[in-house]
């Protein structure tokens, strides 16, 4: 009976609690230093009769954060792993730092979040915070170090934040100086500009597009991966996707193909590079030369106005709806997750005012002629029926005579089931 510290090969360190006939192990990964101070103050609870396996805490919170991230490593994008890891660092520890797990109490949580605010972090900011600390003390109750979570709902004491994102698109005759710019200037990025205007691609998917992402003959590409914070992995929804191209980019496209078998020709590579958008030794292109070096001086040579190169991507959805095209459409088009996304990011710009609606609210009641009495237009009167549709039911009313249809089922004529028809 009581608390030993091992190491089991290949796996990590583990405590193992044997106290009135319950056993219990807890691993610790490869911290040892963690697990060997658990050991210690589990044990000292026990001899001293408390709680004891019930309410284990005892741990410091830059200690326990160690082990929780690196827990997560590999059950997380790389990129969300490393934010997580930043905001530990920058604004966490920095105010929690030496409490321990169990004294973390919902006031502690509000004034991290004053803390944040305080530094003029936006809402935003501070709310990530929060659910980064939220997702640790998570982590904790389902260890048993705690036995509730103080971080959760942050929306109880944080502003709300407004659904609509902020954008900035370009219009379509800004959109076409850029590309002229773009052939004029600097042609060999042209295929790549004209893809991000035509396909709404995240710079992280078109450096990573490979030539068999694309199909000439359906006109369409796969977006399979995404290259962000020097590596290429899953595209940000973690699922790929296919998005159409129009007949020019994909001429476009075509044409760059034969331009990369020449150059691999030319410079004696053994093969045509895989990525479709590449520097001139056919690696991957930096994405702070492409926005720096690259866009912005192309936009000053346009003379337009500084955006960033993701306005590009908002450039493609706003266009796309304001020429009528389905939210759904925009939707599967840009990958995002679900269509509240899309709604919330680009509502505004649906066409779907209609100030004649309004107008005739203000003409004279002995104007206006009221047609059908049902609220909506899902169910015209029959006499609003499409003549072709009429004839039908007639045909099939004479066809049917006295005793129905000849199959021996009772007759089912569409009258009979809905007036609407």
């Amino acid at each position: 009976m009581g608390v030993k510290l091992r190491e089991q090969p290949g796996k990590g360190w583990y405590v193992y609690i044997n106290w009135n006939g319950r056993r219990k192990a807890k691993a610790f990964g490869k911290n040892k230093a963690l697990a060997k101070e658990f050991a210690n103050k589990i044990e000292a609870r026990l001899k001293l009769g408390e709680a004891g396996l019930l309410s284990k805490a005892g741990i410091k919170l830059e200690d326990y954060a160690q082990t929780w991230l690196e827990r997560i490593q590999h059950t997380r994008k790389h990129t969300t792993h490393d934010g997580y890891q930043k905001i530990m660092d920058r604004d966490i520890l920095p105010v929690l730092r030496g409490l321990d797990l169990k004294d973390i109490t919902r006031e502690k949580v509000k004034g991290l979040a004053t803390e944040g605010f305080k530094k003029e972090q936006s809402p935003k900011s501070v709310k990530n915070t929060i659910l980064c600390l939220s997702s640790l003390l998570s982590h904790a109750v389902e260890d048993g170090l705690l036995t509730v979570n103080p971080a959760l709902k942050p929306g109880k004491f944080l502003p709300k934040i407004s659904k609509r994102r902020s954008i900035n698109p370009l219009t379509r005759e800004e959109v076409a100086t850029l590309l002229d710019t773009v052939k004029q200037r600097a042609p060999r990025y042209y295929p790549l500009f004209l893809c991000a205007a035509r396909t709404g691609l995240r710079m992280g998917e078109l450096l990573a597009l490979q030539w068999s992402d694309l199909d000439f003959h359906g006109r369409f590409l796969e977006v399979q991966r995404n290259y962000t914070h020097w590596k290429v992995t899953t595209p940000k929804s973690g699922e790929s996707r296919r998005v159409d191209m129009s007949k020019e980019l994909a001429q476009t496209l075509k044409d760059l193909q034969t331009e990369r078998q020449l150059e691999a020709a030319a410079n004696g590579w053994s093969e045509v590079p895989r990525w479709v958008f590449c520097n001139e030794q056919g690696g991957l292109l930096h994405p702070n030369n492409l926005r720096d070096r690259v866009f912005y001086r192309l936009l000053k040579a346009a003379g337009l106005r500084q955006v960033r190169f993701h306005e590009l991507r908002h450039t493609f959805a706003s266009l796309l709806l304001q020429q009528g095209e389905s939210a759904t459409y925009v939707k599967e088009q840009m990958g995002h997750s679900s269509i509240q996304i899309t709604v919330d990011c680009y509502g505004h710009l649906i066409p779907g005012g209609n100030k004649q609606a309004v107008d005739r609210l203000d003409s004279p009641v002995e104007n206006i002629r009221f047609k059908a009495e049902s609220a909506t237009q899902a169910q015209p009167p029959l006499r609003e029926t499409a003549p072709s549709l009429r004839k039908l039911l007639k045909n099939e009313q004479e066809e049917e005579g006295e005793f129905g249809v000849s199959d021996g089922f009772r007759t089912r004529s569409l009258l009979g089931h809905s007036q609407a028809l």
